[in-house]
C-alpha cells in the first residue's frame, strides 16, 4: 500500500510558528531520540533567508518526512535534516523529497554529510563519496558531492 503524501516547500521566513514546530519536532524525534545522538539540532540555520524546507505531509498534515536545503554564500547548496517519521519509512518518501531537492538545487553544487549506513541512497541523486569516514554522535559518516 502507498502512503499518500503531498510535498511542501517553503522559504524559512514563510513558515508558519506551527509548521516550523512540526519539522523541528520530526527531526528531533529522530535524530536526537530515536538515533539517542545528543547534539545541537537547532543550529542557527533554520531560519536563515535563503534556507529552504521541504517536507510531506499525510492526509491529516502531519508531517512524514522532512528535508532542509542550505544556500550557502558561494552559491553552492547543503543539504541535510533528512528523515522520515519511524512509520512511514519504506515509501519513499525521502526519495521524493530528494527528487525536489535536486530539482531545486539544479546544476549548482551540492555537498551533504551521508550516514554511511545510507550512502547508496544518495548515490541515485549523483552524490559522490569525497573524502574518509568520520565519526558525528557515534554514528559512521562521509562527506558526498554532487556537481550538478
Amino acid at each position: 500500500m502507498t502512503l499518500h503524501a503531498t510535498l511542501r516547500r517553503e522559504w524559512a521566513a514563510d513558515l508558519t510558528p506551527q509548521q516550523l514546530y512540526d519539522l523541528l519536532r520530526l527531526r528531533v524525534d529522530i535524530f536526537v531520540v530515536e538515533q539517542k545522538c545528543p547534539y545541537p539540532e537547532l543550529d542557527g540555520r533554520d531560519l536563515e533567508p535563503s534556507t529552504r524546507h521541504f517536507w510531506l505531509a499525510g492526509d491529516d498534515g502531519r508531517v512524514l518526512a522532512v528535508l532542509r536545503l542550505l544556500e550557502e554564500r558561494d552559491g553552492s547548496f547543503r543539504v541535510g535534516r533528512v528523515c522520515t517519521a519511524a512509520d512511514a519509512r519504506g515509501n519513499g518518501l525521502s526519495g521524493r523529497l530528494m527528487e525536489a531537492a535536486v530539482a531545486e538545487i539544479g546544476s549548482a553544487p551540492s555537498v551533504l554529510d551521508a550516514q554511511v549506513a545510507v550512502k547508496s541512497f544518495y548515490a541515485r541523486f549523483g552524490y559522490v563519496t569525497e573524502g574518509e569516514e568520520f565519526l558525528e554522535d557515534g554514528i559512521p559518516h562521509v562527506v558526498m558531492r554532487r556537481n550538478g
